[in-house]
């Protein structure tokens, strides 16, 4: 079964959110972390995964993303608040 996640990362000082899907959270934190992935997420030193919610349809996660890309910023820190509310990378830990 494939899984998918639907994920939010941050800057250290919680400024700056992105919005992302992936097939390898643990890689892709990777990417970011390391500064691989050109772009939106390098050009704010985006690290801090806040928020990440998992699926086994692709179809489903795009969806997801797209509908929490269009929320307002205080709808986004919302659900940040709700599941992480100390704001603590959740991948923190793992392979750096």
């Amino acid at each position: 079964m494939n899984h998918y996640w639907v994920y939010m990362i941050t800057n250290s000082r919680n400024t700056v959110l992105y919005t992302g899907v992936t097939n390898n959270l643990e890689r892709r934190m990777y990417e970011h972390k390391n500064k691989l992935i050109r772009g939106f997420s390098e050009r704010y030193k985006l690290h801090k995964l806040v928020y990440c919610e998992e699926t086994n349809d692709i179809n489903a996660a795009i969806a997801r993303e797209k509908q929490i890309k269009g929320w307002l910023r205080s709808r986004k820190n919302a659900l940040v608040n709700e599941n992480n509310p100390a704001w603590d990378d959740l991948s923190a830990g793992w392979r750096a």
